[in-house]
């Protein structure tokens, strides 16, 4: 066979098979609904990816909390449960001093970004499965080459059960139309004492994960899905 032809081949099946280790949608063995997931052997399956993204380096869309749509202005005045202000809510409301009360206090799935993006039985975790993932895996700050010479960085969770791992980008949070640093990922649960805001996890670069924070929900946030 013709080197250059040799070698063209050659090239092309590499670039397949890398594609088919990156990609979140086409071409892997671990699928629900059209997109990868890891087993970490813990209470549901976590997606390889966020929703928006193509692989697991990619930051991919922001999400204010209850909004199922990306933006490009994340603030009181385009957030779509706020009358007003922040404390003119018209659902998901448990005070009657923050607005309408329904005593919701988790997002109904035509409310959930996983869901409504991809499907299936594909939703954002709850407080209690990041709790879960935070404990019941290894964390681990790590550095990813991505498209060429470009680093990402974020956090590797390594599962304690079944050593299988996933890559969580610290792909920032929005607020107004800047993007601040760290890694921010929406909860589908809402924290009742003040139910402007909703629960997330969260780090600050290579600091040890928080899971228990609460920002206003108008933040432009991360979504990483799950599923049973």
């Amino acid at each position: 066979m013709n080197k250059k032809l040799l070698h063209t081949l050659s090239m092309l099946l590499l670039a397949m098979v890398a594609f088919t280790f990156t990609s979140c949608s086409l071409f892997d063995l671990d699928e629900i609904d059209g997109h990868r997931y890891v087993d970490l052997g813990l209470s549901v399956k976590w997606a390889t990816c966020n929703v928006g993204a193509d692989s697991p380096e990619d930051y991919g869309d922001y999400f204010a909390c209850g909004e199922t749509k990306p933006k490009s202005t994340y603030n009181e005045s385009t957030y779509k449960w706020y009358q007003g202000d922040s404390y003119d809510l018209t659902k998901y409301c448990t005070d009657r001093d923050y607005g309408t009360v329904d005593n919701k206090t988790q997002l109904d799935l035509s409310d959930d970004a996983a869901h409504v993006n991809w499907g299936g039985s594909w939703r954002m975790p709850t407080y209690d499965e990041w709790t879960e993932l935070k404990e019941k895996c290894t964390w681990t700050w790590h550095r990813h080459t991505y498209y060429y010479d470009d680093e990402v960085v974020g956090y590797e969770v390594t599962s304690k059960i079944n050593g299988n791992s996933i890559f969580l980008p610290a792909a920032g949070y929005r607020d107004d139309s800047r993007l601040f640093p760290g890694g921010y990922y929406w909860s589908s649960s809402l924290f009742t004492k003040f139910p402007f805001c909703a629960w997330s996890m969260g780090f600050d670069f290579s600091i040890a994960p928080l899971y228990a924070r609460a920002p206003v929900r108008y933040y432009g946030l991360s979504v990483r899905p799950v599923c049973p």
